[in-house]
């Protein structure tokens, strides 16, 4: 009878301490620090850091990646798992803001994953001022042509 009830005592402390862990993690928002590019005045990004920063504060969006030319500017973000039903109309909601905020930048915008690496390699580039502005247009033609692809 005693080892029944010992038994049956560490099954409930078990249990209990097992179901204890991270509850203060349900509910929470873990944002990705976004980098700003600096605006250095061959390749001016300053509209591009200020469109991440509107864009971040969505909800629904978890990261987001933005460069800009002087007529364009190309956003990448990253969806949480269970909003992913909903890509199209997050696009079309970032894409109506940003050309409300922008309305002289022709804004394109993806939640694709490979848009937001290519993104994140172009934004690399201009952090380490490895890239002049030739060839920023000639990679951002080249993810513009990725996106009309995709749709």
């Amino acid at each position: 009878m005693k080892v029944k009830m010992l038994f049956f005592i560490l099954i409930l402390i078990g249990m209990g301490s097992g179901c204890n862990g991270n509850d203060n993690q349900v509910g929470e928002k873990n944002h990705s620090s976004i980098s700003q590019i600096h605006t250095s005045k061959p390749i001016e990004q300053s509209v591009s850091n200020h469109a991440k920063e509107k864009i971040i504060t969505k909800e629904e969006i978890s990261d987001v990646k933005a460069v800009n030319t002087n007529k364009e500017l190309l956003v990448a973000v990253k969806v949480e798992n269970f909003n992913r039903f909903r890509l199209k109309n997050i696009e079309k909601s970032v894409k109506s803001d940003l050309e409300g905020m922008y309305p002289d930048y022709k804004v394109f915008v993806s939640s694709d994953k490979k848009m937001f690496w290519e993104l994140e390699k172009i934004e690399q580039k201009l952090q380490q001022h490895d890239t002049n502005k030739k060839n920023l247009k000639k990679d951002l033609n080249k993810l513009k042509s990725l996106m009309k692809e995709q749709t």
